[in-house]
């Protein structure tokens, strides 16, 4: 933490680390945070540990930070609650256990919230090994495009932001239940009450997505279009139908996807023709080839370019099958298992 001496001025601050099996990559995150520009004696800082099978808990107790270890299934909503209703903090500063803190964010972003109808304020994420991974280079050209946005007001933010403790307090925290898309929930219900989501173009966080294998990838990709078809029907009647939009979308582009090769190959062999699959091979290409003209500014890749291209297209099959994983499970009834996709390190 910083040396500074503490100003009477400046407010405490709860920094609320979750984490599962994070290893190594946890004990970067407590490095950074102890070390961020903000007065040590102001800083709460606390570890929720999701039933770690590795040694995070031993690691985060060996570094002095305070530890909570919650037993049995989880989730993030669960982790982030438990730590901050252990602070009395009047602002929270939630990270995940995968990411490097910017030393400066904290003291940047907390002026901001000088606007009590500012409830959060987050800045920019970036993946921190794009070299490793393809997987790791695509989606954080998708944290560019945030990042590429300006300061501006937004809807909702991610697993990393400051967040005012009052407006945490006045709808009771995350929502539990949800494996997956607390924070936009969280989020929308806060903006139902008037406050505001500030987004400020500043950096914020390093992640390490440790992303490596197309199963991972695949899981990520269900578990979005898990929470979209689950927090999208939380909504739908209501005059802010938070991921609607975004649900009906899949709908359309993922049966596409995911019907379309199949009706080509069909009508192919049912004509005696390669045209079918000739002209679907041509949409397919012409879709692609319009997306990275969108994102041409994003890389100076072209390997990468084509990459996110197809990614942006072919990933709706997985959303697709989350979004019908959602409806089995809502069918079915009980607690949906949370869609884990990343591997102990």
């Amino acid at each position: 933490m910083s040396d500074t001496t503490a100003n009477p001025s400046l407010p405490r601050i709860g920094v609320v680390v979750i984490g599962r099996n994070e290893g190594e990559r946890l004990r970067a995150c407590l490095d950074s945070v102890l070390a961020m520009n903000y007065p040590g004696d102001l800083l709460d800082v606390i570890y929720v540990d999701s039933s770690s099978t590795d040694s995070s808990v031993a690691l985060a107790e060996s570094m002095g930070v305070r530890t909570i270890v919650l037993e049995g299934p989880t989730t993030a909503a669960r982790g982030r609650n438990a730590g901050w209703a252990a602070t009395d903090a009047p602002f929270i500063l939630f990270l995940d256990g995968d990411t490097l803190l910017h030393p400066e964010f904290v003291a940047t972003a907390l002026p901001r919230l000088a606007d009590e109808s500012i409830a959060g304020v987050y800045g920019d994420r970036r993946e921190m090994r794009t070299v490793d991974s393809i997987y790791n280079a695509i989606f954080d050209m998708d944290w560019n495009a945030a990042s590429s946005s300006g300061s501006s007001w937004s809807i909702f933010f991610g697993g990393d932001a400051l967040v005012r403790r009052s407006a945490l307090e006045s709808v009771g925290g995350y929502n539990e239940s949800l494996i997956a898309g607390e924070e936009p929930d969280l989020c929308r219900r806060m903006r139902g009450l008037g406050n505001r989501i500030l987004h400020i173009d500043v950096p914020m966080t390093l992640h390490d997505l440790a992303m490596y294998t197309i199963k991972q990838y695949w899981r990520r990709s269900v578990r979005t279009g898990y929470a979209y078809a689950e927090i999208s029907s939380m909504y739908a009647s209501t005059n802010d139908p938070l991921w609607r939009a975004e649900s009906k979308s899949n709908w359309t582009r993922g049966i596409f996807w995911t019907c379309g090769p199949a009706f080509a190959v069909l009508l192919s062999l049912l004509m005696w023709s390669l045209l079918p699959i000739l002209l679907f091979l041509l949409v397919a290409l012409a879709l692609f080839t319009r997306t990275a003209r969108k994102v041409r500014s994003r890389t100076e890749s072209a390997k990468l370019l084509a990459a996110y291209s197809v990614h942006s297209h072919l990933q709706q099959i997985p959303i697709f099958f989350g979004q019908l994983r959602y409806r089995r499970q809502r069918q079915r009834g009980g607690n949906a298992a949370i869609i884990e996709y990343k591997s102990i390190p």
